[in-house]
Order: C-alpha cells, then structure tokens, then sequence
C-alpha cells in the first residue's frame, strides 16, 4: 500500500470507478445502486465527488448533494465507502477531512448525512472521531434494500450533523480534545448485532433490538436531548452517550 492520495475525481471514468465501488462495498441490486447520471448532476450542481487513490486504483469515495434549508447551504454526504482491503487503515477519516476542507473553503459550515444506529464502527468514527452530533432519527428512510449489509431490516438512520466551525469539532479535529459531556440517557447496541443481522434464525433479535433503541432515541430527542458521545467495551458493545448540547447551532429556524 502506496501513500493514500485523496482529491476531487474529474470526468465521467472515475465516476464510474465510484459506481463499481458502490457495488463491491454494498453489493445492492443494479435498481438501487446510484447511477452514473447522479455523480455527474452532483458534480455540477455544487456536490463533491471525492475520491482516494493507491496509485491509480481507487480504494475509497465519497459523493455529497447540495441542501437549502431556511436560508443557509449544506451538503449532505449521501454515501462514503472503502475498499474492504483498504479498512481500518484512516481512509475513511481522510475522505472526511478533505470534504470538510472542501465545504469550508465555500463558507459551507454544515455537512449532514445518515448512518445505521446498529452500526457501532460507524458510530463510533462519526461521533468519536468526528464529533458529530445527533439528534433527528428516521424510521425506514431507504425502505427495506437487497444490500447484505442491512440483513433484511428496515432501513432506521440517525442523522449526523457536522458542525464544521463548532468548538466541539475544531477542538477535537485540530486539538485533539474530545468534548466533554453530562450524560443524561444511554442507548446501547449489543456487539452480537453483525451476526444477529447476518442469519436469519436469528435476525429477529437484531430487529428487537432495532425496535427498542428505536423508541429510545425518538423519546430522547423529543425531550430535547442530543447523541454527543460514544463508548465501546472490550466485548464489542457499543453505547450512545445523550445529553444536552451548549452551543447553539441549527438551521432549523
């Protein structure tokens, strides 16, 4: 493995590196993968198409959609996947500071995406690694996809505000501080999930436990709680830490 090198992809042939990636990551059906079309509308409206490359192979991408609400632009990182060789190597936290470079160089302060609660390596990253926050859950958003990954369930996401000039992220993006936090509720994921998920006998635990952290984060966010913290024990259970968040930033009004 080369020095990982992560830049804007040009032109419709490293688009259609990104397609194939797509479907080597989460192995969807042709009618769900993200066609070719949608990388080049995303590159001309405003998006980022970002890739990272080992030599001229690309290992890892990442595609954002522009957004508009009340007033102030976002982006919304719709999909970011790596090379299963190329895991747990740091690629998916340069995908992500490059898009934050990115975004910051327009006076974009924001960058939202969605992620599976069930899934305690990503949680761990977006929060822990990130400093994202949470505090919007959506029930079913893609519907139910042929990809393994999701074994069959609905498709539950919380959604992952970035707050790129915040404290908490330049802190801990620049300073390495993690925030500190009051911990108010806890949600957590049991370590079993993947192969819960994985076989059908017994995927009925994975959905329990889908269905009861479901009406825990829907009850918590509506008393005005947020997910700003993460913790994984040495069995590979994963819990979200809620409190309250102190700054104020929102685009909600």
């Amino acid at each position: 493995m080369s020095e990982i090198v992560v830049r804007k992809c040009q032109g419709t042939d490293e688009f259609r590196l990104c397609v194939k990636l797509q479907q080597d990551v989460w192995k969807f059906s042709d009618a769900e993968l993200i066609p070719l079309r949608m990388f080049v509308v995303a590159d001309k409206v405003g998006g980022q198409i970002v890739g990272a490359f080992d030599g001229g192979a690309l290992v890892g991408f990442a595609i954002s959609v522009p957004g508009h609400r009340n007033g102030h632009s976002y982006l919304h990182s719709h999909m970011a996947g790596v090379d299963e060789r190329y895991r747990n190597a740091g690629v998916g936290r340069k995908l992500k500071l490059f898009q934050r470079e990115e975004a910051l160089s327009r006076d974009i302060e924001l960058m939202e995406w969605t992620f599976d609660p069930l899934e305690i390596k990503n949680a761990f990253f977006n929060i822990r690694r990130l400093g994202a926050i949470m505090r919007h859950y959506n029930i079913n958003q893609y519907g139910v996809t042929t990809s393994a990954l999701h074994g069959g369930l609905p498709t539950d996401r919380l959604i992952a505000e970035w707050w790129l000039r915040s404290k908490r992220v330049t802190r801990l993006l620049e300073e390495g501080i993690e925030p500190q936090l009051e911990v108010v509720e806890r949600v957590s994921v049991p370590g079993e999930i993947y192969a819960w998920k994985a076989a059908e006998q017994t995927r009925a635990r994975a959905a329990e436990v889908q269905s009861r952290n479901r009406e825990a984060f829907l009850k918590a966010f509506g008393e005005g709680l947020s997910v700003l913290g993460y913790e994984r024990d040495d069995d590979g259970n994963g819990t979200f830490l809620l409190g309250r968040w102190e700054e104020d930033w929102s685009y909600a009004k």
